[in-house]
């Protein structure tokens, strides 16, 4: 198995590249691709010709993304339209990381990858036209991850996740307000990334999978464990 990994200095990505023998991955940043420039994406995966595109690059602060609608769309539709056009010219397999966040988050229960989403932000309606393009694929799989947390921290949040922002606050501050509201499924990006690698060498069916730990809490709940553990 031939893995081309496009965002391997993300949050994720650097977990997904310590779970693959050296061989059988080639990773590649920002630097390398610019997935929203068909010209660039295609050069790279043309030369490099792997089996199976994983592909982590996204636009994905929320808030920026409700500010620059043109750009999360460029990125997280426009570039996977074209990574699936050059995918399937050169018979290739792609992987599309998603988000929980492609569901509107009523309906009180854990979501299936049979339920019908309905995304209620600029990032979600962006990632889900993403998937539709890359559905498209006779060999694709569509990772929806959720709560993501790593030792890595993630880019666009300046390296930060919500355990690391937790811990920075409780330094900074004699008291913080964390969300009872909102429930997750809090994802360890290493976990995350070795069922991504199982997806693969066990030849899983094409389609959608929902990935995440198991169990769930409340941000406050999870805010409360990660003080616990770290006394």
């Amino acid at each position: 198995m031939k893995v081309l990994l496009i965002g391997a200095n993300g949050q994720l990505g650097r977990d997904i590249v310590t779970v693959f023998k050296p061989e059988e991955i080639i990773s590649l940043v920002h630097e390398d691709i610019e997935i929203a420039d068909f010209g660039s994406a295609k050069k790279n995966l043309e030369k490099l010709q792997p089996e199976i595109v994983i592909n982590t690059a996204a636009y994905h602060n929320v808030p920026e993304c409700e500010n620059n609608p043109d750009k999360a769309f460029l990125i997280n539709s426009v570039g996977l339209k074209n990574l699936s056009k050059i995918c399937h010219n050169n018979r290739m397999g792609l992987v599309h990381i998603s988000t929980d966040y492609v569901f509107d988050g009523n309906k009180n229960s854990p979501y299936t990858e049979g339920d019908t989403p309905n995304p209620l932000n600029v990032y979600g309606v962006s990632k889900l036209a993403g998937e539709f393009f890359v559905r498209r694929l006779e060999k694709h799989y569509v990772i929806r991850l959720a709560s993501l947390f790593g030792k890595a921290g993630c880019r666009a949040k300046g390296g930060g996740n919500f355990v690391k922002t937790m811990l920075h606050l409780a330094g900074a501050k004699d008291r913080i307000q964390v969300t009872s509201n909102v429930i997750c499924s809090p994802t360890y990006t290493k976990d995350a990334a070795i069922r991504i690698r199982e997806l693969l060498a066990e030849r899983y069916p094409s389609g959608i999978y929902h990935v995440t730990n198991s169990g769930f809490c409340s941000w406050y709940e999870f805010a409360l464990e990660i003080f616990s553990q770290a006394k």
